[in-house]
């Protein structure tokens, strides 16, 4: 045993083994970092968000930033964005103001080229089944709302003040879980009408077939759009240098795919400056 333990001892101190373990240790290290880019994932854009995130690796990388090999699509967002060992994702800005904005770091905006909105700006779409005979918003009262989560922006806080501009807030509301599912669930006549991302209702009516049964009431006013975030052990001037190297990398037809026409820096103060509903709006 003692000659074992020896052997053991030579072994460790042999340089080849620690370059082992240095790689294992590395190997780890990065298993155990998380990024994610699921606020526009689809199966259409699988290849081009792998796309983006290869070409951000690599400027991360030049930059002394690690960072995992693939990105987290599935994970539960709020874990996602809570993350200790957080490198890279994009957050709603309900969610940025509300409860992440002393735990992450903005890094920039996307701008998706948004009729009506300016760089990095994006707005909702108020849609309705395509049949239905009612014109205005304010004839829409007691309809049935369908929004993917109280704590979204363009799902439920945009169309909030937009309802009680008018004077009104609807009384019967379902929580859909997704803008895809809010869409679906006007299409199929299980709800009345829906606030959806602007972008997400430009791929609904690039991919979705259902999109033909829906149409737009009005837009509501624009706000920052959904913000790049990076963890608080990352400096966010760096990581938005690798951004907007790795948005110049990126293949023309992966960016046209995503709709990216590039970044925007909005301060955290035009995010904190758009107005949250009430926690009775929910009830």
């Amino acid at each position: 045993m003692l000659i074992f333990i020896l052997r053991k001892a030579r072994i460790a101190k042999s340089p080849v083994f620690r370059l082992h373990l240095a790689d294992i240790s590395g190997a780890m290290h990065r298993c155990a970092m998380i990024a994610s880019l699921m606020m526009y994932a689809r199966p259409e854009l699988q290849t081009a968000h792998a796309s983006l995130w290869d070409c951000l690796r690599s400027s991360l990388d030049r930059r002394g930033i690690a960072s995992p090999p693939t990105l987290a699509q599935n994970a539960p967002e709020m874990d996602v964005w809570q993350d200790p060992t957080l490198v890279f994702s994009q957050t709603c800005g309900m969610p940025y103001r509300t409860r992440l904005h002393d735990t992450v770091q903005l890094v920039c905006t996307p701008d998706y080229g948004l009729e009506g909105c300016k760089g990095g700006y994006y707005n909702s779409a108020i849609v309705v089944r395509a049949d239905d005979a009612r014109l205005s918003l304010p004839d829409y009262e007691s309809a049935i709302l369908a929004y993917n989560s109280g704590d979204s922006q363009s799902g439920f806080a945009a169309i909030y003040h937009h309802t009680r501009a008018e004077g009104f807030w609807f009384n019967d509301r379902v929580q859909s879980g997704g803008h895809l599912n809010s869409a679906r669930m006007v299409a199929e006549g299980k709800a009345d009408i829906a606030a959806l991302d602007a972008q997400t209702w430009r791929l609904i009516r690039r991919y979705e077939p259902m999109a033909e049964h829906l149409r737009v009431l009005e837009f509501t006013e624009p706000t920052p759009a959904l913000p790049y975030i990076t963890g608080p052990q990352h400096n966010p001037d760096v990581v938005f240098d690798a951004v907007t190297e790795a948005l110049f990398n990126l293949p023309s037809e992966d960016a046209a795919a995503l709709d990216l026409r590039g970044v925007v820096r909005i301060p955290h103060a035009d995010y904190a400056a758009v107005p949250t509903p009430p926690a009775a709006a929910l009830t």
